[in-house]
């Protein structure tokens, strides 16, 4: 075996303090990153899944990494280096300063993520799982909405709220999707003030900003504004929309496998 020794440490550049936007799927955090995108400081672009995909490198697949006989922590400064690199040389062309990342799978690897910036803050959006199971079955059918309905909303509720609350308060901050579409602006001022950023009005004009996105997100946006009669830039449609579309299989379901988290958070089950 090469002595450990002969692995240098990776070098980490300086980073600015991260901000990671997490929450269950077709929670809205789409619609809080394009937001967040619009500030005249922040970068935050698509979501990649980089983190999530490398979580178990060092997490359940560590046994077959540690054979190379190099320790965890260089493999945790890799990882961290080139994450911090790319978002840096991105925030940069743009003209930003600080950057964050918008996704929901990594809500399900919350530790990892806090070795690796363990000064990160993080903004946890959550939204009625009965409106989140209605966009599952719109957007990817039936059988996705019962997965999402027995218990997928509540694994990634409970995950963010579990590692929240292990958190000081100046690095967690609860948004409720229902809150930011119903009045924007309190809700987006609240936040900057969580994540110690100005004030900046171009996060209400978001539609107005460039950004880097997918057409598919654009058009269907569109669409939803139309089909709502929704004319802002934020459709308050889609509020309500499960406990009023869904059939009595899937409410049932959703009751059984989400009920007491809905009613801690103050939804009605």
């Amino acid at each position: 075996m090469v002595p450990r020794a002969a692995y240098p440490s990776a070098v980490d550049p300086s980073p600015p303090r991260p901000i990671f936007v997490i929450g269950c799927p077709r929670s809205g955090t789409t619609l809080l990153r394009l937001m967040l995108d619009s500030h005249e400081r922040l970068s935050c672009g698509e979501e990649t899944h980089f983190l999530r995909d490398l979580a178990s490198t060092v997490g359940a697949h560590w046994p077959l990494l540690e054979t190379y006989g190099i320790p965890r922590e260089y493999w945790l400064q890799r990882i961290r280096a080139f994450y911090t690199g790319f978002q840096t040389d991105y925030l940069e062309r743009r003209g930003k300063q600080r950057w964050a990342e918008k996704d929901p799978t990594y809500t399900l690897v919350l530790p990892f993520i806090h070795e690796l910036f363990p000064d990160a803050q993080y903004v946890h959006l959550v939204r009625d799982a009965y409106d989140v199971v209605a966009s599952f079955r719109d957007r990817w059918g039936y059988r996705s909405a019962l997965r999402v309905a027995r218990g997928e909303w509540a694994r990634y509720v409970g995950a963010g709220r579990d590692f929240g609350q292990r958190l000081p308060t100046q690095r967690y901050h609860e948004l409720r999707y229902e809150a930011l579409v119903a009045d924007p602006e309190p809700a987006l001022r609240f936040l900057l003030e969580f994540l110690g950023e100005p004030w900046d009005p171009a996060v209400l004009r978001f539609h107005e900003a460039p950004h880097d996105a997918t057409e598919r997100y654009t058009r269907f946006t569109a669409e939803r504004r139309r089909e709502g009669g929704d004319e802002g830039a934020v459709y308050r449609s889609r509020v309500g929309a499960g406990r009023r579309e869904l059939d009595p299989v899937l409410r049932a379901v959703v009751r059984r496998g989400a009920g007491p988290l809905l009613r801690e958070l103050g939804y009605r089950a």
